[in-house]
């Protein structure tokens, strides 16, 4: 990481120290995102000004145009476990050369099409519809002990967002809306 990367991500911390600690109200922040349907089993999905497309495998009815939703969601605890490498590194002072990282995860597929339902309704340890593991692994380098880089995954793991999201329930209410 370059030196103006790390004093970037520095002022970008205090920054935020600061407006916070004048006004909490400015830690709470509202992420959106809309998708539109199209094709068998495809969505555009809008965040912001950008855009992305998901598609299924054929396998799942889709025409494998695009990454499915479990592969998003890989995505981006990939790329937030990044994010928050690079910035408890800059807070822990911890010297960092270069980030990858990649996971996979295991998914039965009985639980989406609720093949597990028929045999066995209601029962708690049926097939979930999600992953039922997921392994992600982590390369760092740079001039740091081994001791200090587990240091650093300790603090990622306590603060990365996304993976916060997998570990612990969030509420979810939806509403069904009819035209």
């Amino acid at each position: 990481m370059t030196t103006a990367s790390i004093s970037h991500l520095s002022s970008v911390v205090a920054a935020n120290a600061d407006a916070i600690g004048k006004n909490e109200s400015k830690a709470h922040v509202v992420f959106k995102a809309a998708a539109q349907a199209h094709d068998a089993v495809a969505s555009t999905v809008t965040l912001g000004k950008y855009s992305v497309e998901v598609d299924e495998p054929p396998a799942l009815g889709g025409e494998n145009k695009a990454a499915n939703p479990v592969e998003y969601y890989l995505a981006s605890l990939l790329s937030c476990q990044v994010v928050t490498y690079r910035v408890w590194a800059d807070k822990l002072g911890i010297k960092l050369d270069d980030i990858s990282a990649r996971a996979e995860g295991d998914l039965d597929v009985r639980g989406f099409f609720g093949f597990d339902d028929a045999v066995r309704p209601g029962v708690s340890d049926a097939v979930r519809p999600g992953f039922s593991e997921v392994r992600v692994v982590v390369t760092l380098t740079g001039p740091e002990s081994r001791g200090r880089y587990l240091e650093l995954q300790e603090a990622v793991d306590a603060h990365c967002p996304v993976l916060d999201l997998t570990r612990n329930p969030v509420p979810v209410h939806t509403v069904v809306e009819t035209a």
